[in-house]
């Protein structure tokens, strides 16, 4: 699914956690609709936000482990890390406008 590099329940603390920048970590799995909605627009956001935040994606069946330690219980869930913590969570398919809204902050 898209150009967005894929993070497993093994290398979460490193990739996420101990990361420099904001991580956003879209958790999601194949037979979500809604997920699929969400992926084209955040690789779009990616390509032109990448620079300022990190994207990563999470597919919660192949990793139980995190998704659950962050009680993400409806997906997609886009959750937004710094300095190893969950500084917005974005629950639900949203438009482009809606999920740029709220990243704005770490955008700018």
């Amino acid at each position: 699914m898209g150009n967005i590099a894929a993070v497993t329940d093994a290398e979460f603390e490193a990739q996420v956690l101990k990361s420099d920048k904001p991580v956003l970590v879209d958790f999601w799995a194949e037979w979500c609709g809604p997920c699929r909605q969400v992926s084209p627009i955040l690789d779009e956001i990616a390509a032109t936000h990448g620079d300022k935040i990190t994207f990563l994606k999470m597919n919660v069946d192949e990793n139980p482990v995190t998704p659950s330690s962050y009680r993400v219980t409806g997906i997609p869930t886009i959750n937004l890390y710094q300095g190893g913590e969950v500084v917005k969570s974005i629950v639900g398919a949203r438009p482009k406008a809606a999920i740029l809204n709220e990243l704005a902050d770490f955008i700018a």
